[in-house]
């Protein structure tokens, strides 16, 4: 008991030092500190909440074993205090401070040729789909649509709270097999596609200096490369120093696409440093997006049999369609059980 005890007391005066800290008008002058205050005093409510309800059913419990008439509920309410304590342990796990953030999504073809650039289309509709599901909303960003159909690549947002904390665990190669349209034996083939998800970083939080940025404006086209606009309205822009280049061109706006463009990058620069911080330099993309071989993959779109497989877990679940509109729910929550896991685990052990 003196272990949770002294938890839930640290917790307590974490949560008043936030609610101050919200309170201070200073904080309000700078606002990336106040964006951080505001992000940890949301992050402390839902513990501090659980402990709250700790406390009196402790407090309820005391009474049952002093109460001859409350007796008979002393069971029950043990378990109520075992089942908190166990809760503020899981809420209290360090979370990742992105978890929060929208995010920017990225699909890429990988091996597979045609297929492969049909494939990451059924990825954007799957992934979509999953937003929707969720409440969240999609922007499609930019988009390079293949001559058979597909993407080569295709970008989109996903906005909503938590949207990170429920998209990081698509990053990475998604392989599927089934027949192509185009295969005229029946043959099956297997084909690739790779998912980047990146928290979507904030103004304050990524400063991007203009004389760092190489505009080129051209002529909108699509497929097969020919024209379709009249203006000069795609915008590619090259980041000097990182020699990180984005192009969109999909609105008919130049405005429009440089501003999209400066959304993804400041996203990948984010993701750049959040990488660096974890002194992992760029392993940390290489893992999630992976090259796209064939033999690099997080999950497996088996089509004759129905079914998918998780790797990273090992999970199976025989309903495929119902994944591909967009049902992932049952990866996501045992894929975020599997952290929290890890994560009590590690902590116990320190």
């Amino acid at each position: 008991m003196a272990g949770i005890e002294r938890l839930v007391e640290e917790l307590e005066r974490s949560y008043a030092e936030a609610q101050e800290r919200m309170g201070n008008p200073e904080i309000f002058s700078d606002r990336q500190k106040a964006a951080v205050a505001g992000r940890r005093l949301k992050e402390l409510e839902e513990p501090y909440r659980l402990a709250q309800n700790w406390r009196q059913a402790l407090r309820d419990l005391d009474a049952a074993r002093t109460d001859p008439e409350l007796a008979g509920f002393a069971e029950e309410l043990a378990a109520d205090v075992e089942r908190l304590e166990s809760e503020i342990k899981a809420a209290l796990v360090e979370r990742d401070p992105n978890d929060a953030k929208d995010v920017i999504v990225e699909i890429r073809q990988g091996v597979g040729g045609d297929e492969a650039a049909f494939w990451a289309g059924d990825l954007l509709r799957m992934l979509t789909r999953y937003a929707e599901r969720r409440g969240f909303t999609n922007e499609l960003l930019g988009s390079s649509p293949s001559e058979g159909g597909g993407f080569k690549d295709v970008t989109f947002a996903v906005k909503g709270d938590g949207a990170y904390s429920v998209f990081k665990w698509e990053g990475g190669t998604h392989r599927v097999q089934r027949v192509p349209v185009t295969e005229s034996q029946g043959r099956i083939h297997t084909s690739t596609a790779t998912v980047a998800v990146m928290p979507e970083a904030e103004e304050v939080e990524v400063e991007i200096d203009p004389g760092d940025l190489k505009i080129d404006v051209y002529r909108s086209t699509g497929p097969g490369g020919q024209s379709v606009n009249t203006t000069d309205s795609a915008v590619r822009i090259t980041h000097l120093p990182t020699g990180i280049v984005v192009a969109m061109q999909d609105e008919k706006s130049q405005h429009q696409n440089k501003d999209k463009a400066l959304r993804v990058l400041r996203a990948r620069l984010y993701e750049r440093e959040l990488d660096r911080q974890r002194s992992q330099v760029s392993e940390a993309r290489r893992a999630q997006i992976g090259s796209g071989e064939r033999s690099e993959k997080i999950r497996t779109y088996n089509f004759p049999e129905g079914r998918v497989t998780d790797h990273r877990i090992g999970l199976r679940v025989h309903q495929l369609d119902r994944v591909l509109e967009g049902e992932l729910d049952e990866f996501t929550d045992a894929l975020a059980a599997e952290e929290r896991r890890r994560s009590l685990e590690a902590g116990a052990a320190a």
